[in-house]
């Protein structure tokens, strides 16, 4: 009887040298696979340069001058910021810009989520009512104030004819009804833009996850809760940067409603550069209001990032 003796080969699975400096290849020829190099970037960098860069610095230097549109500016130092921080307008305006886009934020974002949660679904007459939903979305800043200028005229509009609900039917004669007004105008307009933000997230979210929580006996409400909202974490601190910058930079609206009245009550920080810069002439102090509107969407921005955590964030999907 002849006994047949075979060798056996250590395993590359045993955790070897070799197997490991393999390991550590193919993870990193997987970790650039797909990654373009730099050379992509440069169109994109080379026109963010010349269109925002360049003209930023020009602004900057700007707001050291004193110009009126005509002839060279002349070097004056810091007198523009010495006048426009000591201007009681000026705080104002910083004042209300704050105030109209905490406003827009607060009431955007709850609206924009249920309708973009719900316009993901596969209701009855989903498709047309969402394409009649997001219409105001078409329509530019100037039209959409021109138009709620002529609904909203208080000799000729529709608070005219409804004087038990809206008073004296002049909205833009107080303080806080004009700025509820500029709020409601910018929530009808932008409101579809963060609505479809959030409906091609919510269709982005595993139905497994659905699924399984079908399975374990959740509701509707206790999945929106707790599987819906959490996959839209990334989506809501997008939507609300823009609604932050887009808040802050408002101008057209109040340009053609209130013109900053009544008096100053809806002079915001954008409509009082305009004044400074394009009515007074004062293009030094016109720079100056603007770098101070950069600077301050800049700081909130990174202020709802690094609270947010939004730059330690990776996929939501990540390990399903």
């Amino acid at each position: 009887m002849t006994t047949q003796t075979t060798s056996l080969r250590p395993s590359t699975t045993t955790g070897g040298p070799r197997s490991r400096s393999r390991s550590r290849s193919a993870r990193a020829a997987a970790a650039q696979v797909g990654r373009p190099g730099f050379a992509w970037a440069i169109p994109a960098t080379v026109f963010f340069a010349l269109f925002a860069i360049v003209p930023l610095l020009m602004v900057a230097v700007l707001s050291f001058t004193s110009w009126s549109g005509l002839g060279s500016p002349e070097f004056v130092g810091l007198d523009n910021w010495t006048r426009i921080l000591d201007d009681p307008v000026m705080a104002k305006s910083i004042w209300l810009s704050l105030l109209i886009t905490v406003l827009g934020v607060a009431v955007q974002t709850p609206l924009s989520i249920l309708l973009g949660v719900w316009a993901a679904g596969q209701q009855r007459n989903r498709a047309v009512l969402s394409a009649i939903y997001f219409i105001p979305l078409l329509l530019s800043s100037t039209a959409v104030s021109v138009l709620w200028r002529a609904l909203l005229d208080p000799n000729f509009g529709v608070p005219s004819e409804a004087t038990w609900l809206f008073g004296d039917g002049n909205l833009f004669g107080g303080q806080a009804t004009a700025i509820g007004v500029l709020a409601f105008v910018s929530t009808w307009q932008f409101t579809p833009f963060h609505t479809l933000l959030y409906q091609g997230a919510a269709r982005a979210v595993p139905q497994v996850l659905y699924q399984a929580a079908e399975i374990d006996g959740a509701g509707r409400y206790r999945q929106f809760f707790h599987i819906t909202l959490p996959q839209l974490r990334n989506t809501v601190i997008t939507s609300m940067i823009l609604m932050v910058v887009g808040g802050l930079t408002t101008f057209e609206t109040v340009l053609i409603l209130t013109q900053g009245g009544p008096g100053t009550d809806t002079t915001i920080s954008a409509y009082y550069m305009y004044q400074k810069a394009f009515k007074s002439f004062d293009f030094g102090a016109g720079a100056a209001v603007a770098l101070v509107l950069v600077v301050a969407a800049t700081v909130i921005s990174l202020i709802v990032v690094r609270v947010s955590g939004y730059d330690k964030m990776r996929s939501a999907m990540e390990g399903l």
